[in-house]
């Protein structure tokens, strides 16, 4: 049997495994760490910084760190608010996000964590980036204009679908998802593959299948993000 270890979250008691991540044992426990680049049975990436919580009192990626007993986490303070919402704020900006005709309206992480922390206009200025939109692929297309960098596609594509198709060049503000070849429509993905579907954003799109779903019924129209996990931690 697995050791189990205790710690708190906001004064919550949270159960966690020997090993866990502060994040998966949160959200086994009912508790919703906001977060962009992490996604289940997956290596955590550490790359978006949105799960940054406190953890006594010092900040780290809940994705990445291991819990340990008798930690003491906050999740929910004014000033993890203040940072979350400015790293948001700045992935909008940084590329070219035109959420009212994006087909991933309604079903957008990013947009609907925009929405759980309040912003609704742009904080900072624009950069417009010129950015490729790559539509060689007969049944999917890469928006590199949306993209945020979070690899979720990357690591997606190794772990789950065995394909190493996407990678991760330059560094910095330099960095940008590449494709091996050069083209999509060059490479193996399929649109059943895993690796469309982890795209948090709409940067990896099936075609033909925009606006499937109408307004009114996508995943964020009704309730935030999150409320998933929220309701499963404290049943009616």
């Amino acid at each position: 049997m697995s050791e189990t270890i205790t710690f708190t979250i906001d004064g919550k008691k949270i159960p966690a495994k020997k090993g866990q991540t502060i994040i998966r044992a949160a959200e086994e426990a009912g508790v919703y760490i906001p977060r962009l680049c992490w996604l289940k049975d997956l290596i955590p990436g550490g790359a978006c910084r949105v799960c940054t919580v406190l953890v006594n009192g010092r900040p780290q990626a809940a994705c990445t760190q291991p819990a340990a007993g008798g930690i003491v986490v906050q999740n929910e303070t004014e000033e993890l608010f203040r940072w979350r919402k400015n790293i948001v704020a700045m992935l909008f900006v940084e590329g070219n996000h035109y959420c009212m005709f994006c087909e991933k309206s309604g079903n957008c992480e990013l947009q609907a964590v925009a929405y759980r922390f309040g912003i609704t206009a742009p904080k900072y200025p624009h950069q417009f980036p010129q950015r490729a939109v790559d539509a060689s692929h007969p049944d999917v297309l890469i928006d590199h204009n949306r993209c945020i960098l979070c690899w979720r596609c990357a690591r997606t594509a190794r772990v789950k679908d065995g394909k190493p198709i996407f990678g991760v060049v330059n560094r910095g503000i330099d960095s940008q998802l590449a494709v091996g070849p050069e083209q999509l429509g060059e490479t193996e993905l399929k649109a059943t593959d895993k690796a469309v579907e982890a795209c948090p954003v709409g940067a990896l799109m099936k075609k033909r299948v925009g606006y499937a779903v109408p307004v009114g019924k996508r995943l964020y129209d009704h309730e935030p993000i999150g409320s998933d996990i929220e309701k499963a931690g404290n049943p009616a």
